[in-house]
């Protein structure tokens, strides 16, 4: 399934609002959730970390993953929850629209299905 733009940063900070979690983790996290219907292409992932931990509504740091290896974990910022939250509701309201519209049939005038 394609993505909307801007739809995996979120899904991003979604999957930190319960705590730390590295780029697999993250990457787990959603595509489990999605029952495998939302793939995550590494590349896209780290391009959206970087872009969150600028935007400052992530931080990053080093640390050991259950396997003994090192990895970078990344938290939400206080910023990155009020953006969360905002995001998720113009989400929400682009997800309804679009439901309405594929309910809605060609050329019915406006307002009847």
């Amino acid at each position: 399934m394609a993505l909307l733009k801007g739809t995996l940063d979120a899904l991003v900070l979604k999957a930190l609002s319960a705590g730390p979690r590295h780029a697999f983790e993250i990457t787990r996290w959603i595509e489990d959730g999605s029952g495998g219907e939302i793939p995550i292409e590494a590349p896209a992932l780290l391009q959206a970390l970087h872009r969150l931990e600028e935007r400052r509504l992530l931080v990053g740091e080093w640390g050991v993953t259950e396997n003994n290896r090192r990895a970078r974990y990344y938290s939400l910022t206080q910023a990155g929850r009020v953006h969360l939250r905002a995001e998720t509701a113009s989400l929400q309201q682009s997800v309804a629209a679009l439901a309405s519209l594929l309910e809605f049939r060609a050329g019915s005038p406006r307002g009847t299905r």
